[in-house]
Parts: structure tokens; sequence; C-alpha cells
């Protein structure tokens, strides 16, 4: 059994960044690697992000990484606290406010407020892309890499596995 305090700074620690990640986890991963990796030392920068890359890998949330981190920090126990840390407090404060959004359907300023959200969503997503590359990409190949991938995804309709699929193959060829 994991010890019982670890499990509680799991929970509140992604418990807090669940509910100012507007836009989803992806938009608070500058915050998670400070608090994984500078503040907590549970894992290494490169550890962190290979769980990343898994949990966008994989279908579902893109918090799955939560309990990815929560399953190397604290085993299996530490999985279901991180995966509950990260929906069910946005899950409770979204019933909650859209209770109250209900009421407030025709305020101008709610609108305007909505609207005002976009590029600071967009803002943080692509603050938490520059700081998972920075923790990957520790040479110039895996830089020109990441680049390059970055620049097909942008301009191109392809489906961003198959890139996954052959940075994989590229990574078990330098093994």
């Amino acid at each position: 059994m994991s010890d019982v305090w670890t499990l509680i700074d799991l929970f509140v620690t992604f418990a807090r960044m669940s509910l100012i990640a507007v836009g989803g986890m992806q938009s608070v991963l500058g915050e998670v690697y400070r608090e994984v990796v500078e503040v907590r030392g549970w894992m290494s920068a490169a550890d962190l992000a290979d769980l990343i890359a898994l949990a966008q890998a994989s279908p579902g949330p893109n918090g799955l990484f939560s309990g990815l981190i929560g399953l190397r920090v604290a085993g299996v126990a530490g999985f279901f606290v991180g995966a509950l840390a990260v929906a069910l407090p946005p899950a409770i404060l979204a019933f909650g406010m859209s209770r109250v959004r209900r009421r407030l359907a025709t305020a101008h300023w709610l609108r305007s407020a909505q609207a005002g959200m976009v590029p600071i969503v967009v803002g943080l997503v692509l603050a938490g892309g520059l700081v998972s590359a920075q923790a990957a990409d520790d040479t110039w190949a895996k830089i020109g890499l990441t680049v390059a991938v970055s620049l097909v995804v942008w301009r191109t309709t392809w489906n961003p596995l198959w890139l996954l699929g052959v940075g994989a193959l590229i990574g078990l060829a330098r093994l």
C-alpha cells in the first residue's frame, strides 16, 4: 500500500491544476512539469515527457497522464488517485456552473468572458507544448524532429498518430 500522505499530495496537486486547466490538462503542462519534476522530484523531465507522449497516443482524455504519473509515484492506488483528481473537481465545478450559466444565458458579459478565454487557452496549450519539447529534446536531432513534426501537423491533414509511429520507429532504430 502506498503512503497515504503521498496519495493525498498527489490528489491535491492534480486537483488544484485540474481546476485551472481551461482547455484541458494540456494547458497546464508547464505547471505539471514544475510540480512533478522540479518541486516534488517524482520523476525526471524525460520520464514525464514519455508519460505525456504515451497518454497523448492513447484514446481518451488528454489528462490521462495524471494517472500514469500517479502509477509511477504510488503504484495502482496512485493511478486511481491521479485520474480521480483530474476528473472529479472539474466535473463538480462544471455541474455547478452549468446551473448558473442557464440562469445567465442572456448576459452579454458572460459571452464576452467566454470569448476572451480563447486566446488564453491557445497560449496555455502552446506553452505546454513548449515545456514538453524542452523536456524531451536534448539533442539537435530531436529538436529538428520536433520542429518537422510540428510543421507537418500544422500544415497537413495527416493523422498525428502516423508521425508518432514514425518517431517510435526512429527511436527503436537508434537502440
